[in-house]
């Protein structure tokens, strides 16, 4: 397999299988600044547009501690995403970790995981602009009653979907000063949002007025997955998915993803509290699960209008297209940039590696955007989708902590230019988190996961069979023995979900049991892992295709 650092410059051939094609690199063209953007600008989008009143309705305003184990959790990841990222700086860098650790069959299967979060992450940001657009009579027709699309609406998704790609192609250097800009928007429009409606509107007496915690301990779990709180704080991975077009990576890749997250966790905290606080009691005299008001469809916006602030409304509506169109641009790079790690871990057709003379690998983009497409067929709505995402979402990020054991148990002694203090306590306390998330999504959401798992496995593992029957240069060794838990991790998850008592689940097994459950499971299956990891020779040998990067970023 052709490694990273033999890729020459554009116009240069390497070789890329047959020793004539002509193979170009992605570009070190990003700074801290962009990295740091990429994340944060991932993890303001649609979710503070509609975060904080799905939240509310499922917990109160008890949705505040729902913020804070998102939080926590989300901050867990990032810490050990934090030294994987800086250990190896490539491309899809989420989708190649658990390939180092326990080679082919969970590589394949994480990088399914990873590729189908990115994937259909600019879908729902569509989604969400459509329905903030709602609010102009133009687009009122986009639309039917129950949030999905019409055929009109449908149109105009190809045609985002479309916009997203066509700025991709125009190079990472016009993505980064793209994504920049809006960025700074992104961050403003909340803040003065928070400002004005702290100091115009706020009722103290709102946070216990019907109960602080209306709904108990599971109305508070239920919204950490299913009313978008994880979807809303997920992001911060975008810079390590640009860790091979990072100028510095091992310096800058640290600090981007740990401040992503720290901007973004002040940010929706401080949106949930003054979303409570500005709400005229009139509206949740019902109870908090029948909170309505005019414009509720378009939770901020309609706020602002109610309280008297129309002024603002039409800033948060003008935000509205930008937000969620600045996250779903730089997951269509994401998802790009995904499939370009996977094509180098032998898991998809080496096609996906080309890369045009800008450094855009063009070919995934194409694929995202006709995934994109087909997203809006079965997961129409934004609600829909959130679910759906944040699952796959959280199993990505599960991969994390597991590979982050095994390198630090099989490779104690390899540089890492950031290292997590008490990473052995904090990695299985991360992967304990993740399963719990993905268990509170509820077996609604996880049953249709389980489908796109399937579809996941018959798509690579085809491709993996028969780049090995061709004897591909890029033919992946399944390792089935390094990965003997997954199968188990996989289908002891969907059991535990169908027989608890999140979305749609039997019930059998009682609240806290299943939390007891879930955790003593994930400790298991965390150490069987890293126990039987590929021995370190191998995986140094996994780590041959990663690009050495000196502090100089050459």
């Amino acid at each position: 397999m052709a490694s990273l650092n033999q890729l020459s410059p554009p116009g240069t051939g390497t070789g890329s299988g047959t020793g004539t094609t002509t193979h170009r690199s992605l570009r070190r063209e990003v700074g801290l600044i962009g990295l740091m953007w990429a994340s944060v600008g991932s993890i303001i989008g649609s979710g503070w547009l509609y975060g904080a009143k799905n939240a509310v309705v499922v917990a109160g305003p008890a949705a505040l501690v729902s913020w804070g184990i998102g939080a926590v959790a989300i901050v867990l990841l990032a810490f050990v995403h934090a030294e994987l990222g800086g250990m190896f700086p490539v491309a899809g860098g989420t989708a190649r970790y658990p390939h180092y650790a326990f080679g082919g069959l969970a590589g394949m299967s994480f990088g399914w995981f990873s590729w189908l979060q990115a994937a259909t992450v600019a879908p729902i940001e569509v989604q969400a602009m459509i329905g903030y657009a709602g609010h102009w009579e133009f687009a009122q027709g986009f639309l039917n009653d129950n949030g999905t699309l019409t055929p009109s609406g449908m149109v105009v998704a190809v045609l985002l979907m479309g916009l997203f790609v066509a700025v991709n192609f125009l190079g990472v250097r016009a993505l980064a000063r793209t994504n920049s800009a809006t960025t700074w928007l992104k961050i403003f429009v909340p803040l003065f949002a928070i400002f004005v409606l702290a100091v115009t509107n706020f009722h103290g007496s709102n946070f216990t007025s019907h109960g602080f915690a209306p709904f108990g301990i599971k109305g508070v779990l239920t919204a950490v997955s299913a009313s978008g709180i994880i979807f809303a704080l997920l992001g911060f991975e975008q810079a390590i998915q640009l860790a091979g077009e990072s100028k510095n990576p091992k310096r800058d890749i640290p600090r981007a993803v740990l401040g992503s997250v720290a901007i973004g966790t002040a940010i929706y905290v401080l949106l949930q509290i003054v979303f409570i606080a500005a709400l005229p009691a009139a509206t949740f005299a019902n109870g908090w699960d029948r909170l309505d008001f005019p414009g509720i469809d378009g939770p901020f916006a309609g706020l602002a209008t109610l309280v008297g602030l129309g002024w603002l409304a039409w800033v948060l509506y003008f935000d509205a297209i930008v937000s969620p169109g600045g996250t779903g641009l730089i997951y269509t790079t994401s998802t790009s940039r995904i499939a370009y790690g996977l094509s180098k871990n032998g898991y998809a057709p080496q096609l996906f590696e080309r890369v045009d003379k800008r450094g855009a690998p063009w070919f995934g983009l194409i694929m995202s955007f006709v995934t994109g497409v087909i997203c809006f067929m079965p997961f129409p709505s934004w609600q829909e989708l959130v679910g759906f995402i944040t699952s796959a979402s959280v199993l990505m990020y599960a991969g994390a902590p597991l590979a982050f054991g095994a390198l630090r148990r099989r490779l104690p002694a390899r540089e890492r230019s950031y290292r997590l203090p008490a990473g052995p306590v904090i990695a299985p306390a991360s992967f304990i988190v993740s399963s719990l998330i993905i268990y509170w999504a509820g077996w609604h959401t996880l049953s249709r996961l389980g489908i796109a798992i399937v579809i996941g496995y018959l798509l690579l593992g085809s491709y993996a069979l028969y780049a090995t029957r061709k004897g591909l240069p890029n033919a992946p060794h399944m390792d089935w023995r390094a990965a003997q838990w997954l199968p188990v991790y996989l289908l002891g998850l969907g059991l535990i979900s169908w027989q608890g008592g999140f979305g749609d689940g039997t019930g059998r097994i009682p609240m806290w049991w299943d939390i007891a459950a879930v955790s003593v499971f994930s400790l298991v299956i965390y150490y069987w892992a890293i126990r039987v990891a590929l021995p370190a020779e191998i995986i140094e040998r996994n780590i041959e295709d990663v690009e050495v990067v000196d502090e100089g970023g050459h």
